[in-house]
């Protein structure tokens, strides 16, 4: 385990050490000569910054309407494909074919084969529904019209498989004799869901919460790749990318994400928390 132990330190820890030790530092690229120690001042920059202020409201709403649309999609998928039905196996598999999709490539297939006004599927969908009444169709600019929204919808096509599958896995280990005991004795479906099936699932659903809000809050690609951070919907990640790109401020892009970095930890210790009591609650797992 040694090797693989070193390996693991130099590749993720030495770079976040070095990212911390710049953080404290004055240290911008367009003024090389007045490069020092600046203490807490780029922390201080950070929270102060207006434009980081609206890119933390950003990341939020980014963050929760993605992780919430895609729990309730995700749990209505993972109800049906809970059930025996012929092709079950064929239908799971293309279910999780937009997780293993490359997120630029998702990204861009969104952008330019559904979104586009011109020549995209939404626009084409639009056009032959209303020709079916003699009327001409509106072509929106959906990225123009809500960009939020388009990023939103974009990254619920790719996460609601990650948060079935985990809703899957939770269905399958229900006690299936006690929900027959519930029929038998009468309870409908509804009762069945709301007082046993839901309450079971409530650990898997704060877990793929907090799994997804972990990789949503990093979230850059879509953003990147859909509206390049305009009209409203830079996230932390970009507007990070913005200030070490583009204003060349390393010290300020150091300590913003440092400061994500700790976010990220603190949600990622409650996910641990959540596996850890699903494994004392199945010793045999």
């Amino acid at each position: 385990m040694l090797p693989a132990l070193i390996f693991m330190i130099i590749v993720t820890q030495l770079p976040f050490v070095a990212t911390l030790v710049i953080s404290f530092m004055d240290w911008n690229a367009y003024y090389p000569d007045e490069r020092g120690f600046a203490g807490i001042d780029n922390f201080k920059r950070v929270f102060t910054d207006v434009n980081m202020r609206d890119a933390v409201w950003t990341t939020i709403l980014l963050t929760v309407g993605v992780v919430l649309i895609s729990l309730i999609l995700g749990l209505g998928i993972a109800l049906l494909l809970d059930r025996k039905f012929r092709g079950r196996g064929a239908v799971r598999t293309m279910m999780i074919a937009p997780f293993l999709v490359v997120p630029v490539a998702a990204a861009l297939l969104w952008k330019h084969a559904l979104y586009n006004p011109e020549y995209g599927l939404f626009n084409g969908a639009l056009t032959w529904l209303w020709g079916l009444f003699g009327a001409d169709a509106p072509q929106p600019d959906w990225i123009s019209n809500a960009p939020l929204w388009s990023v939103i919808f974009a990254l619920v096509w790719q996460w609601t498989p990650f948060m079935m599958l985990i809703l899957l896995a939770g269905l399958q280990g229900r006690p299936l004799d006690v929900v027959e005991a519930a029929r038998i004795d009468g309870a409908s479906s509804w009762q069945i869901f709301r007082s046993m099936t839901l309450p079971h699932l409530r650990q898997y659903l704060e877990l793929g919460a907090l799994l997804g809000s972990i990789y949503i809050v990093q979230n850059f690609d879509a953003v990147f790749t859909i509206t390049s951070g305009g009209l409203g919907t830079a996230n932390l990640p970009y507007t990070i990318y913005q200030i070490f790109y583009q204003a060349h401020d390393y010290g300020r892009a150091s300590a913003a994400a440092v400061i994500v970095v700790i976010g990220t930890i603190i949600i990622a210790t409650f996910a641990l928390r959540t596996v850890s009591s699903l494994f004392k609650e199945d010793p045999g797992r």
